[in-house]
């Protein structure tokens, strides 16, 4: 009698999951392809333009008209468009186009994030303002100056070094899982900036300050158990206290990540660190 009525069940549920598509497809509104195109949908986007090749070019803003209906969901998607069809000379990066390089970072509507996983706001009356990344050099039109944050990064030499002689590639770093999961939410950085360029004290000091993300990757190396040299790491950044304390727990990196990530928490906790370093270093003194 059990393993009939769970034949019943079975049957009834599959009937019901056979009747699901057909409800869900009678609701979507069909539009007809012949309406779509003879009705475009434009919108405007707001570029920001300059051209250092050009005698005597100013920044301004430059308005393109891009008709949803042609058009991905993505600002990348829009910026591609406008290239390719209306003005070869708008100048921008991307590369993967799925949000894990870190190219085409710039400010969307008056936050930093990547325009390949950035949605383009479908109300067609409202302007789309796109800038570079704000508080840095611009190279040309959205394309920012990125040398000396990765100068800042360099600094820092984010990988493993070890203190012992090592036989590289033969052998592993083994790592237990607890030690693996403490660089969850460090190692998923892409490098894109815009937590950075999203700081007010990297905007005032980044020449001195390395900023949330260089920083995040600075703890990220010296919470890994397989690195020998997090003592050392920690002196370089208390070598100037510009490097690490002009953050003031503002949080814009934090609420600006485009990877969900959180910057502010990782520099908190390296003061932590370095408070106890310092009291090691009074202690012995």
């Amino acid at each position: 009698m059990a393993a009939v009525s769970v034949v019943c069940a079975r049957n009834i549920t599959t009937k019901a999951l056979q009747l699901r598509p057909a409800v869900a497809i009678a609701k979507i509104p069909m539009r007809d392809a012949t309406t779509a195109s003879d009705s475009p949908r434009n919108k405007t986007f707001s570029v920001y333009r300059w051209d250092p090749d050009k005698p005597g070019d100013k920044p301004r803003m430059q308005e393109y008209q891009v008709d949803l209906n042609r058009c991905g969901p993505m600002v990348l998607d829009a910026l591609i468009k406008i290239k390719n069809e209306m003005d070869p000379t708008l100048t921008f990066r991307r590369s993967c186009r799925e949000g894990i390089c870190g190219s085409c970072s710039m400010n969307i509507g008056g936050t930093n994030t990547l325009a390949c996983i950035s949605r383009i706001n479908q109300d067609v009356g409202k302007k789309t303002k796109i800038y570079p990344l704000p508080h840095m050099y611009v190279v040309k039109d959205l394309v920012p100056d990125m040398t000396n944050f990765y100068e800042q990064y360099q600094s820092i030499e984010p990988y493993l070094k070890k203190k012992t002689e090592v036989d590289y590639g033969k052998e592993q770093y083994l790592q237990s899982i607890d030690d693996r999961k403490k660089l969850d939410g460090l190692y998923e950085c892409i490098l894109c900036a815009c937590c950075s360029t999203s700081c007010p004290s990297y905007w005032w000091n980044g020449d001195k300050y390395l900023g949330p993300a260089v920083l995040m990757q600075a703890y990220r190396w010296m919470i890994d158990t397989r690195d020998d040299y997090t003592e050392e790491r920690l002196a370089q950044l208390d070598s100037d206290p510009f490097k690490l304390y002009r953050c003031h727990t503002i949080m814009n990196c934090t609420k600006t990540c485009p990877k969900g990530l959180n910057p502010g928490k990782a520099i908190g906790e390296i003061k932590k660190m370095l408070a106890t370093y310092q009291g090691k270093q009074a202690a012995t003194a």
